[in-house]
């Protein structure tokens, strides 16, 4: 089955529920602690494309295990600006989904879509970790949906949770954890 890239900026990244996953493996830490820190901001970078988040996850390194990492990681989200908010909403991309999927959603997908970027002007952006993979699609057209009846101000915290999530389970996968063969980073 052949992923097709779907236009638009719609991201869900699929990862292993919490409980399952697998630690990244210290070494994956170590050589992150350890990379010049422009090596570092550029991984951080695949993981959440705020130029200050990045910075600042690198700026505490190094950091003694991976929970420490992610405490630092939520912190640094959850102080975005307003501004920084936007540019890591900006660097989100339509995950791949399988052919089959494309010709039966792709009407529903891009007009939600269309709906949410008109009504807050930025891209739709969703954690379906805990969803099987054949619920990958349900779950992004319910979220656009009922997210749609939110005030801009409620819909951009709700966005910034979501990224904050994203960003978590990328830096687990990035390291070395344990993604899953149904795991595609998007925006990456």
């Amino acid at each position: 089955m052949t992923p097709t890239h779907f236009p638009g900026r719609v991201a869900a990244i699929p990862a292993l529920p919490e409980q399952t996953r697998t630690p990244p493996s210290p070494k994956g830490l170590e050589e992150f602690n350890t990379a010049p820190s422009d090596e570092a901001r550029r991984l951080l970078l695949t993981c959440l494309r705020s130029l200050s988040w990045s910075h600042r996850v690198a700026a505490h390194r190094p950091y003694p295990d991976l929970d420490s990492l992610l405490a630092a990681s939520d912190e640094a989200a959850y102080d975005l600006s307003p501004a920084d908010l936007s540019e890591a909403l900006a660097g989100e991309a339509w995950p791949a989904l399988p052919d089959e999927t494309y010709a039966a959603a792709h009407t529903a997908l891009s007009a939600a879509h269309a709906a949410y970027e008109a009504r807050f002007g930025h891209s739709f952006v969703i954690y379906v970790g805990d969803a099987p993979p054949g619920e990958y699609l349900d779950r992004i057209l319910e979220g656009i949906r009922s997210r749609l009846a939110n005030d801009p101000e409620e819909e951009r915290v709700v966005a910034a949770e979501e990224l904050r999530r994203h960003a978590r389970g990328r830096l687990v996968q990035r390291l070395g954890g344990a993604a899953g063969p149904n795991a595609p980073a998007a925006g990456a």
